[in-house]
């Protein structure tokens, strides 16, 4: 098995695959997104999709489950009213009303186990439906 970074409150592991993919993200701007998900029988978090560098938010969206909890990272890049490009990586915690409580406690309390892996997120957003998390909310908090 890869190596694997354990979140000692929940008992849970977070795969390499997933800091792996993180850091290409951050540092290499090869992927624009990534999901997570938490495989319950293995107790493991894992890379569920990766979006490319040319996928945007919508695509972040649209791959999100409807009726199950995930987590992802999107990197937003701006530019600032001064003419300045910039880039934020967005934490977003997706827990719909239609997924099931166990889901839902299982995503919360595994959350802050998977911020610290990751290292450089700047904001995090929590959301039930699609609203919480529009572009809107994105570029609003970036400034």
């Amino acid at each position: 098995m890869a190596m694997a970074f354990k979140m000692a409150t929940t008992g849970m592991w977070v795969t390499e695959e997933c800091k792996n993919s993180f850091m290409e993200m951050k540092w290499k701007k090869v992927h624009r997104f990534i999901v997570f998900k938490i495989d319950e029988g293995s107790r493991l978090v894992t890379v569920d999709k990766v979006g490319g560098p040319g996928e945007g938010y919508e695509q972040l969206a649209a791959s999100l489950p409807k009726d199950d909890c995930r987590y992802a990272v999107f990197d937003f890049d701006f530019v600032t009213v001064d003419n300045c490009r910039k880039s934020k990586i967005f934490f977003i915690a997706w827990s719909p009303e239609e997924s099931r409580i166990r889901a839902k406690m299982l995503y919360a309390t595994s959350k802050d186990g998977l911020r610290r892996v990751l290292d450089g997120i700047h904001y995090e957003v929590q959301a039930t439906d699609p609203t919480e998390m529009g572009m809107d909310v994105i570029q609003d908090r970036a400034k």
